[in-house]
């Protein structure tokens, strides 16, 4: 396995070209990026339409200088499965050297993830695909339009959740989907920032040498969705984790443990104040976000027995 210290254990080679079309500031492109470093050459990507699809395979030209599949939104974890089950088939017959590695990767976004792509994710998961998936995270389906999915925060603003006089943004909570996944009782799953690249290139590493299924979470943050200025991509990715807006976990052969420790909490104002999309809201809708982290935040603690999180310094 690829060990990963810092940035300069990352190899060399570029697998995801310059020139895609990718909004400015997109952090998607780095997710990719250091993605392909780790798995090298003998890897094949699934990618379920979205974002990523549309701007970086602009007919005539691709991103990709490795094998990749363009499917639908909702078979993205069912058409890897066939991969994976076809190498198998291949390696009986002969036909391929069984004892060479092939990552096979499924790239989505929460669109494809979250909501129309679950059915095929769970079989996926269930019957024990060598496949690793990533889930790059926007929070809504910014692709066809900024629409909500199940991914969009609590009061978040999409075209379908407006915040308005009645409704203030997505008034349920985002769906817990790493630990849907995490109930199938599969060998890895994690959760990861771009925002700290070491924690999410080891999450990555240790998720392609799984012998099944592997799941990795990660924030994505949009500059067009969330509105904010492209610059703070980054910076609001590292907020995320500094407010447990969004906290870094891995469950490895059913061992739970946090990888970013925070010994003190900032408000999440910190954070939902630097996008437009939780502009309008009122100190009393702030304070129902809040709540909802601070509860979080005790289970988390809860489950790994001591406090990983720490108190809120507002």
């Amino acid at each position: 396995m690829l060990r990963i210290r810092s940035v300069r254990d990352l190899p060399r080679e570029e697998y995801f070209a310059p020139g895609h079309g990718l909004c400015a500031g997109c952090t998607a492109s780095t997710i990719i990026r250091h993605l392909l470093k780790i798995a090298g050459r003998n890897t094949i990507i699934v990618n379920a339409t979205g974002c990523v699809e549309v701007s970086t395979t602009m007919y005539p030209y691709t991103s990709w200088r490795v094998p990749w599949l363009h499917v639908a939104f909702e078979n993205a974890a069912a058409a890897a499965s066939g991969i994976e089950a076809a190498f198998k088939a291949m390696a009986r017959k002969g036909l391929i050297d069984p004892e060479r590695n092939i990552n096979i990767i499924v790239l989505a976004g929460d669109g494809g993830t979250y909501d129309i792509g679950l059915q095929a994710l769970s079989g996926m998961l269930e019957r024990g695909h060598r496949v690793t998936y990533i889930l790059y995270d926007n929070e809504a389906y910014m692709n066809t339009g900024i629409q909500r999915s199940g991914a969009t925060p609590l009061h978040s603003w999409t075209t379908t959740t407006p915040i308005g006089k009645v409704f203030k943004g997505k008034v349920q909570v985002k769906k817990p989907i790493a630990d849907i996944v995490a109930a199938h009782r599969i060998q890895y799953v994690a959760t990861a920032n771009i925002a700290y690249p070491i924690d999410m290139d080891q999450k990555i590493a240790k998720g392609l040498q799984v012998n099944g299924p592997s799941f990795i979470h990660i924030l994505q943050p949009c500059p067009t969705g969330w509105r904010f200025d492209p610059r703070y991509g980054i910076k609001i990715g590292r907020l995320a984790v500094e407010t447990a807006m969004w906290i870094n976990w891995e469950l490895e052969e059913n061992q739970f443990r946090v990888t970013t420790r925070v010994p003190k909490r900032k408000h999440v104002r910190n954070y939902i104040q630097l996008q437009g999309r939780f502009r309008g809201l009122s100190e009393e809708e702030i304070n129902e976000i809040q709540l909802y982290v601070d509860r979080e935040v005790e289970r988390i603690n809860k489950i790994v027995g001591e406090e990983v999180i720490g108190p809120r310094v507002d």
